[in-house]
């Protein structure tokens, strides 16, 4: 048995309340030099107050933090960095019109005896930090110049520029293709050689146990267990996370719909997609898969009214009708529920109440005049039918957890009572718990009589929720499936343009 080591950096009963709420209770954390320890919890649980308390942005109401034993107080983001502790956002802030070496060493660059930023000086060490990461370009680059993988390794040697012994990593995988995400992988395995100690946060359990050597589990703002994570299984770990187990991700249904709701035929768009031909029927989820740059959103958007065809017909319930903005979508029933919640869905600085009520303020306004009751008894309605996790109504969206922002989205749209709704990678970026509530609530919408058209990357999404399920390829729809030939294979091949038919034996 390897021996235990001591941890570099340990959170012990750390508490942390909010007005009307208890984000952590108690909670505690080890990190270990050398490992990867995932912190694994539904959204909502306590992993991004207790990453902001890591890296100094909140102060805990009670508990101690140590490093190497000795108890410490970050006061502020310098004290945490000081100390070494970075953290790798989602979304970490970079600079576009900046040189590669800027954004690593911005607001911490070396300077002359004279007080200049020494940037002979800066390139050098860039270069170094960017080698030993492996990253394939010159500090020199302009951030603008790079794709999404590499502006993520920028953000990765700028956290290690401050020379940090604790690595957080939150969500790391969320934009990168699957070579990145290996690329990624073997970045960490790099890390850990030499002696850094990485928070992984992820809601990919195939990630978890890929790379993590420890996992530690919060359960609504508690610590629930922590272990090695050779000793448990996926299953355990979904139990402990939910307090409850989750047998089947996916609800049974029992699709019997026959009445066309909507028709599209023949759209296209001059560099987005082109023919596009399908029927959605009362009552059905209608699937939509395909691989990145398949023209499925674009698609999607332009149904709605955010970009226009440049040909085609879309009828509802039988009658065409020409759809030229969001606002002609909305008045006709069709809803879209966008892939960037943060930015597309929610409006970030108001209350969840207004986010819901927005579409729908000639029902909750009389003679120009809002009415505050009406509001909130519509947001009310419609939060509660998706288990909407907040302490009130008044709460800003922008500090809910991903999956109650998805919710709140799914809520506005709901609100206005529409025939379609469109739900692009609906859970995408929320945790296992979530994403059952967000299943089990489109299976209850389509047993209502509304239409889901639902665009998911995710496989097993596409084939558990589905009724049918229609590929896209290069802008196309390359096949439709149901039934018994909608399985992963078929997803993959149509999806890949890899050939259905058995590969003949060259003689």
């Amino acid at each position: 048995m390897a021996e235990r080591t001591a941890p570099v950096v340990s959170m012990d009963a750390i508490t942390k309340t909010f007005p009307g709420v208890r984000a952590l209770d108690a909670v505690r954390l080890d990190l270990h030099a050398g490992e990867v320890t995932a912190l694994v919890g539904e959204n909502g649980a306590g992993k991004s107050t207790t990453v902001k308390i890591l890296t100094g942005i909140y102060r805990p109401d009670g508990g101690t933090i140590r490093i190497d034993g000795e108890p410490v107080t970050f006061d502020s983001v310098n004290a945490a960095s000081d100390a070494g502790i970075t953290a790798i956002h989602q979304e970490t802030v970079l600079f576009d019109e900046l040189s590669v070496a800027e954004n690593i060493f911005i607001g911490h660059a070396p300077r002359t005896p004279l007080g200049f930023i020494d940037r002979a000086e800066m390139q050098r060490e860039a270069a170094k930090l960017l080698q030993s990461i492996g990253a394939p370009f010159d500090p020199r680059t302009r951030l603008k110049d790079l794709g999404i993988a590499n502006r993520h390794l920028v953000a990765i040697a700028r956290a290690l520029s401050v020379d940090a012994r604790v690595v957080i990593m939150d969500e790391p995988t969320a934009a990168l293709s699957q070579k990145e995400i290996t690329e990624l992988y073997e970045l960490i395995e790099t890390l850990k050689s030499q002696g850094k100690a990485i928070l992984f946060i992820s809601h990919k359990f195939d990630e978890i146990f890929r790379i993590a050597d420890r996992y530690t589990v919060f359960r609504d703002g508690a610590f629930v267990g922590d272990g090695r994570i050779d000793d448990i299984n996926e299953d355990d770990l979904v139990r402990m996370m939910v307090g409850r187990s989750i047998d089947h991700i996916f609800p049974e249904r029992n699709s019997t719909a026959t009445e066309e709701v909507l028709q599209v035929t023949g759209y296209n768009h001059p560099t987005e997609f082109a023919d596009i031909n399908f029927k959605l029927k009362r009552g059905e989820i209608l699937g939509f898969y395909g691989l990145v740059g398949a023209g499925r959103s674009e698609f999607m958007q332009s149904l709605i009214g955010i970009t226009k065809p440049s040909k085609g017909v879309c009828k509802i319930n039988g009658k065409i009708r020409v759809i030229r903005s969001p606002a002609d979508a909305v008045s006709n029933g069709i809803v879209y529920v966008p892939e960037d919640r943060g930015k597309q869905g929610a409006i970030i600085g108001l209350p969840i109440f207004q986010n819901v009520t927005l579409p729908s303020i000639s029902r909750t306004s009389r003679n120009g005049f809002l009415r505050l009751a009406e509001e909130f008894a519509l947001a009310r309605e419609y939060t509660s039918r998706l288990d909407l996790r907040a302490a009130s109504l008044d709460q800003d969206v922008g500090n809910l957890s991903g999956g109650n922002q998805q919710k709140v989205v799914i809520a506005k749209w709901l609100a206005t009572k529409p025939q379609v709704i469109i739900l692009d990678e609906p859970t995408k970026g929320i945790d296992i718990g979530s994403k059952a509530a967000v299943h089990e609530f489109m299976a209850e919408l389509a047993a209502e009589g509304l239409s889901v058209i639902m665009v998911s990357s995710e496989i097993p999404e596409v084939i558990g929720m589905s009724d049918r399920a229609i590929v896209m390829r290069d802008g196309r729809i390359v096949a439709e499936l149901e039934d018994d030939d909608l399985t992963p294979e078929t997803l993959v091949r149509h999806a890949a343009g890899i050939s259905t038919e058995p590969q003949l034996e060259r003689a």
